[in-house]
């Protein structure tokens, strides 16, 4: 059994990144927070902590539930940790939100062509 693991190879090991580096990178980068705070890549796990890890455009909530040292199957992965009922329904309702301002937004089906840009440009002028 594990008793001590530094937190970038947890983090990796857990299969969150897909490499130490890049693991060691987002805590370096302040990406993880244990409690509020900012932790550094040597920081050891325990079991039971909470961490908040900021992942793209989503932010995680996840307890840690086992150590391990080497990087295993994604079923073993997923034994590692569990995310918090309240992060799920907070990831779901942002990434319908970012889905839904997605769709809102006008998206042509091409760049204009050079009459439509000149067009364009004469709108433009007649503007200012």
């Amino acid at each position: 059994m594990v008793d001590a693991v530094r937190l970038d190879k947890w983090l990796w090991a857990a299969r969150l990144y897909k490499t130490r580096a890049l693991a060691g990178a987002a805590v370096g980068g302040g990406k993880v927070h244990l409690q509020g705070r900012r932790v550094k890549p040597s920081h050891r796990v325990a079991v039971g902590e909470c961490y908040e890890l900021l992942h793209g455009y989503d932010r995680l909530e996840i307890v840690v539930t086992g150590l391990s040292r080497r990087r295993g199957s994604a079923d073993e992965a997923a034994t590692l940790y569990a995310e918090t009922d309240d992060s799920v329904l907070r990831r779901e309702r942002e990434t319908e939100q970012r889905r839904l301002a997605a769709l809102s937004r006008p998206r042509t089906a091409n760049r204009p062509d050079k009459k439509q840009r000149r067009q364009i440009r004469r709108f433009n002028d007649s503007i200012e």
